[in-house]
């Protein structure tokens, strides 16, 4: 039997997905399963993206543009603009999703065995994507005790080799929560200029900023141009995760050029995923500010319930709706896999995805779970129920305590109540 390619071989599981076959079995005993692994908003999808899908009228469903319909792509240029952001239409790239927009930049940007420096933890799939590149993620650790902030300038230099190609970020960050601010990209802007990197930035939480809190995007940086390129994606904005409509912009027109080249071999992206994504632009901002109240309240509904089960604690992530929470278990990937096929109370249970998946390290995060608070407060009251119910019995529960609250965290949970 002819062997598989190293490629396959080192490809990583996800860890948001690897246990769904322990999940569908707890389903199929005929448990209720609590989703708290997966950023699948509940957010209704905008009524005007799906009248646009079911209104289109096409005697025939043709291919588009590889770089996108350029209807579309002048109307995201006035959407940047809206936020003080310049991108032209001929300085980006629909893709399919966020997901290919990161696979694009990679394939433009880096060689087989260059490095890419990513703060850890990081969201999965980006090492999945370098993989496919050939290349190597080098990954710096931020940890829970300091809220996930960005590691020193230092530590990225100690990491810098002559293979070094970049640096990718993911602001706010997807699985943490943490909002880069902008002197945390003054600092790595001044870096990709020392050493001459590009700059890879995951922009796809952009609305999602709390407690007053403005996001900094990467394209406001000046001088820097030609290292910085920016990736977005519809999925989590408008709720649109299936539309699998994302986008590649840089104002570097050797990356385009590449990534062109990528995007006519794929010949294009999905024609009614764009129609719908065109049609989400002209959503009120009366929808953002409503979605955004919603996470907020989740967050502090879930953050309070949280840190007040013993053992556990978890810092108030400032953006995306995700946090990262430390938990007193031996193995966050056995805990996991426990909770969907041991444990249960009243014919219910709860899905979270284990931390380690979630960096390179694989010793790193092993008693660290990503929530996703998806769900409206009611069921966050009860999956807060069954992980508090389910730490009481886990067989491998440890002595450990979770770190107290800050200061500052303290005043949000009251404040913000």
């Amino acid at each position: 039997m002819p062997s598989i390619s190293q490629r396959g071989v080192i490809m990583p599981s996800s860890p948001i997905r690897k246990l769904v076959p322990y999940s569908d079995a707890a389903k199929a005993r005929g448990l209720r399963v609590f989703h708290l692994n997966i950023g699948q908003p509940d957010i209704l999808t905008p009524e005007v993206a799906l009248a646009a899908v079911k209104n289109a009228n096409f005697p025939i469903v043709e291919y588009t543009h590889s770089a996108g319909m350029p209807e579309y792509r002048r109307k995201l240029s006035k959407y940047y603009a809206a936020s003080g952001i310049d991108i032209k239409p001929d300085e980006m790239l629909v893709t399919c999703g966020g997901s290919e927009a990161v696979l694009f930049a990679f394939m433009s940007c880096l060689d087989p065995l260059d490095e890419i420096i990513v703060p850890e933890p990081f969201y999965a799939n980006y090492e999945a994507f370098a993989a496919s590149a050939g290349a190597c993620v080098k990954p710096i650790t931020s940890t829970i005790e300091t809220g996930f902030t960005l590691p020193s300038i230092e530590e990225f230099e100690k990491v810098i080799t002559p293979k070094t190609k970049a640096i990718m970020i993911c602001n706010p960050n997807n699985p943490t929560g943490y909002l880069y601010s902008e002197q945390e990209f003054m600092q790595l802007r001044d870096l990709i200029i020392k050493y001459d990197l590009f700059l890879i930035v995951d922009e796809v939480y952009r609305e999602f900023c709390y407690d007053g809190a403005q996001h900094f995007s990467c394209m406001y940086l000046k001088g820097v141009d030609d290292n910085v390129i920016m990736i977005d994606s519809v999925s989590k904005r408008y709720s649109e995760c299936g539309l699998r409509i994302g986008l590649l912009a840089t104002k570097n027109k050797a990356v385009i050029a590449s990534a062109m080249k990528q995007a006519q071999a794929r010949l294009c992206p999905p024609t009614f995923g764009q129609i719908a994504a065109m049609a989400s632009l002209d959503v009120p901002e009366e929808y953002f500010k409503a979605m955004n109240e919603e996470y907020r309240r989740r967050r502090n509904f879930l953050l309070d319930g949280l840190n007040k089960i013993p053992g556990v604690y978890s810092p108030m992530p400032r953006g995306a709706f995700y946090t990262v929470a430390k938990l007193p278990i031996d193995d966050s990937e056995r805990f996991c896999q426990w909770l969907l096929s041991e444990f249960s109370y009243n014919n219910q249970t709860l899905m979270l995805a284990p931390a380690a998946g979630f960096y390179s390290n694989r010793l790193l995060g092993r008693n660290e779970v990503r929530i996703a608070y998806v769900l409206n407060c009611d069921d966050l009251a009860i999956a807060i129920d069954l992980l508090a119910r389910a730490l009481k019995s886990y067989p491998g529960r440890t002595p450990e305590s979770g770190s107290p609250l800050m200061e500052h965290e303290k005043r949000w949970l009251q404040g913000n109540k």
